[in-house]
């Protein structure tokens, strides 16, 4: 075996990778398709989330004496003025959160939260607090300087159940500020309490909180999540995973996602998880939202070892992927083929299995439909030409669909544009029998046929016997006995 994987890597080196290995070439796919991941906000859920009101607000309703009713001695009146600054910060539209930390509040809301004998004050104390940390990263560093967190901690301890799921809500926020925010709030011990709420009993609109409380314990790859803590939050999602909400089933995915992104260690504890074969029959999930979620996630995972991306190939992956790539959805199109593209920096078997399973001339007509736009999809065009794909996909000229032929030929067409002087060079000696089809009945595809050879075959003798034809070797050479050229691995279909 490690015999073979020195040819493999040889094979890539010698091509247009020179000088990089298989996971190296990965690693390149995974960063020149990095515009795919820059959307901030993202289709998901946000990292943070603004508690709003039903209710509407009347402006006579927040005090002008706040500090002191929030202070008084008068539960009620305390009670007031903190539902008040809470309805204030509830505003869909510009809740004005930096005039309420000026105000002094942040210290007196914090306070409430250790009332245990008022849970109706540390909830609205609370929703309060959650709503300041949902803005931007200054607004949630005061809440957190405030010292709140380690009381939010004690609140998800709180026999009320509103007081307990607006807690959870909060260090959400915390949480999705980043990974210094993650990394300090999982050093307090939220873990442990946060995973206990997945139980049956736990109402729906709370597990789906816990859930995004998850992914984001699961976002940030500078630094990645501790060790220990992906750890403990796998258990949680190999049973969320077979959640029938699609809130929480999303969630669930993306956290897969954010956690197959922090490199091969991590990748490998997800495939220990026993995640993975549950995890790829979601790629031809009715909801789009899940299907994108899980081509994010079993993307992360091919980017890692030919091993590892085996796994994912073992789960029957590549019989989701022509739906995959011909999807309404633009965006699933180039992620699928962003996650092909991975497989074919493989080893010679992988490669092979793209080719079995029909998804050339699908990913040729993805690449040039002009939407990639860069010279690095046409140099993996030129890569596959150079794995021997050629052949196979002439093989398919000769069906009676005229549907299929159409594809081929456009697929032939743009390998030619993309590849160059090489794919000729292969065309001519692969008995690629273009000519025949000057003659079909499909006018389209006679057309299609005649611009092909005019373009790039003329002068040059279609009909030549291929076996005078030159054949290349591995090396770049030229061999005029294909009979000899036995160190030449042949790609079949």
């Amino acid at each position: 075996m490690a015999e073979n994987a020195g040819l493999d890597n040889h094979r890539i080196k010698s091509f247009k990778n020179k000088g990089r290995d298989v996971e190296t070439m990965r690693r390149h796919r995974n960063d020149v398709t990095v515009e795919l991941r820059k959307n901030k906000r993202d289709e998901h859920l946000l990292k943070k989330r603004n508690v709003p009101q039903e209710d509407s607000l009347e402006d006579s309703d927040f005090d002008s004496d706040f500090k002191g009713n929030a202070t008084s001695d008068n539960a009620v009146v305390q009670l007031s003025a903190v539902q008040a600054a809470r309805k204030l910060l509830s505003s869909d539209r510009n809740p004005p959160i930096d005039d309420l930390i000026k105000s002094g509040i942040l210290p007196i809301l914090v306070k409430c939260l250790e009332r245990d004998d008022n849970p109706s004050l540390q909830f609205e104390a609370a929703w309060a607090l959650t709503n300041i940390a949902s803005g931007t990263s200054q607004q949630t560093q005061a809440v957190v300087k405030s010292n709140a967190v380690p009381l939010f901690l004690r609140l998800l301890h709180s026999p009320h159940h509103n007081v307990c799921e607006q807690a959870v809500w909060a260090l959400g926020n915390i949480i999705g500020d980043g990974p210094q925010c993650r990394d300090y709030v999982i050093s307090l011990g939220v873990v442990k309490p946060l995973l206990s709420f997945i139980n049956p009993s736990i109402p729906i609109t709370f597990l789906r909180n816990v859930t995004w409380v998850i992914v984001n314990l699961c976002r940030n790859k500078d630094p990645p999540p501790p060790m220990e803590t992906v750890q403990e939050l796998l258990p949680a999602l190999c049973v969320l995973i077979y959640h029938t909400d699609i809130n929480i089933l999303v969630d669930t995915v993306w956290a897969l996602s954010y956690l197959t992104d922090g490199g091969n260690e991590q990748i490998q504890m997800v495939i220990d998880s026993g995640v993975v074969p549950f995890l790829v029959p979601l790629l031809s999930h009715q909801e789009v939202k899940v299907q994108t979620a899980a081509l994010r996630a079993v993307g992360n995972i091919v980017t890692g070892t030919d091993e590892q991306t085996q796994v994912v190939l073992n789960c029957d992956v590549l019989s989701h992927f022509p739906n995959l790539l011909t999807h309404p959805k633009e965006k699933i199109n180039k992620e699928a083929v962003w996650f092909l593209s991975n497989i074919t920096a493989g080893n010679q078997q992988q490669v092979q299995a793209v080719i079995d399973a029909g998804l050339v001339p699908l990913i040729i007509h993805q690449l040039a439909k002009g939407d990639f736009g860069t010279q690095k999809e046409a140099a993996w065009v030129e890569y596959l030409v150079q794995q021997n794909v050629i052949p196979p996909f002439c093989s398919l000229l000769s069906v009676k669909d005229s549907q299929v032929v159409q594809v081929v030929l456009d697929g032939l067409k743009n390998v030619l544009i993309m590849a160059g002087d090489e794919a000729s060079t292969i065309f001519l000696s692969s008995d690629c029998k273009i000519e025949n089809l000057q003659q079909h009945e499909n006018e389209d595809i006679y057309k299609l046929a005649f611009e092909i050879i005019d373009q790039y075959f003329s002068g040059d003798d279609i009909d030549e016997d291929p076996s005078l034809i030159p054949e290349a070797t591995q090396g770049g050479t030229f061999n005029f006995d294909p009979a000899s050229n036995l160190q030449t691995k042949e790609f079949k279909f």
